[in-house]
């Protein structure tokens, strides 16, 4: 039974400018700003988080199943998801359009300005669950376009799939009402520690009020670890300190949210399950770019038992 990614897929072009911003930008100028900052330094990504999480799972041994729209510039994407084992089947392209494009440039001291372009994630509601004849035994529910969003996630509780509510960047575009709706349909939750406060300012909803609707509310706090809420229990999971200097943490969630997918498929026990998740966001921290990282289960293991003292249990 398959594990299904909904949500978006994108190219990341980023650049690197080597000065600072506030050099070029003069404050009392900003209405009529008109600059242009030379970046020595370009990179082009395969992204998006749908992307990123069945990339991190077919490391995992999954064959995920990736539920997107795309544009006709797809091809190169669409071969390295197939080279990784990676369900492409329901990834529709939308002739006319591009695949949805995010254009980022960092300076010196880390700022950034960043452009997106939904381009076909504009079509996403063309898209339903019951277009998937295959049986689904979990999803995750991550942004890929207001309106797929609410309309996938009724989608999948009318299927009675349970899933994994992910809101990352959709969740400021939600209203009170359609956040307390797709919580009231989820199984589980996913944010960071930033979206935990923006639930509580934007809906109404605790982390009390949040643990006591899903099976499992899953808090990630950067480099102090993550939490798992299940029940009244509270389990801690601390960092890994891995051997090597962190150098890029975009798409660091995406790949612990892998390793929280498989836990759950296979039933693992909620400690072992977020320690495995945050392993493999770990990983992905040493690597620049989401989907460049590589790991296997005798690195796994082996991560595992020096980051927690303990043998991977399996």
């Amino acid at each position: 039974m398959s594990i299904l990614v909904c949500g978006a897929l994108a190219y990341d072009t980023l650049f690197g400018f080597k000065g600072r911003f506030d050099s070029q930008i003069l404050p009392d100028q900003l209405h009529k700003i008109s600059t242009t900052f030379l970046a020595p330094s370009m990179r082009r990504e395969f992204g998006g988080m749908a992307g990123n999480i069945a990339y991190s799972l077919s490391l995992l041994g999954e064959r995920p199943m990736v539920m997107g729209v795309v544009g006709e510039d797809f091809e190169p994407y669409r071969q390295h998801l197939k080279r990784n084992n990676v369900d492409d089947r329901f990834i529709r392209t939308v002739p006319g359009q591009y695949t949805s494009q995010c254009f980022g440039i960092s300076d010196k001291d880390g700022n950034q300005l960043m452009a997106f372009h939904p381009g076909a994630m504009d079509f996403a509601t063309e898209n339903h669950i019951a277009d998937i004849p295959d049986a689904i035994e979990l999803a995750i529910l991550s942004p890929g376009g207001h309106q797929a969003f609410l309309q996938h996630s009724r989608e999948l509780h009318a299927a009675g799939i349970p899933f994994i509510f992910d809101p990352g960047q959709e969740l400021p575009l939600l209203s009170r009402e359609e956040i307390h709706e797709i919580v009231a349909l989820a199984d589980y939750v996913a944010i960071n520690d930033y979206e935990s406060e923006l639930m509580r300012e934007r809906a109404g909803l605790t982390i009390d009020d949040l643990r006591s609707q899903v099976k499992a509310l899953v808090v990630t706090r950067g480099s102090k670890g993550a939490e798992i809420y299940v029940g009244d229990s509270i389990h801690l999971i601390p960092r890994v300190q891995m051997p090597v200097k962190p150098v890029d943490p975009m798409g660091c969630g995406d790949a612990f949210r892998a390793g929280l997918l498989y836990g759950i498929k296979y039933g693992l026990d909620w400690k072992v399950t977020g320690r495995l998740a945050n392993v493999i966001g770990a990983i992905k921290v040493a690597t620049h770019g989401c989907q460049n990282h590589f790991f296997d289960w005798t690195r796994l293991r082996q991560l595992y038992q020096e980051a927690y003292g303990e043998p991977w249990p399996l």
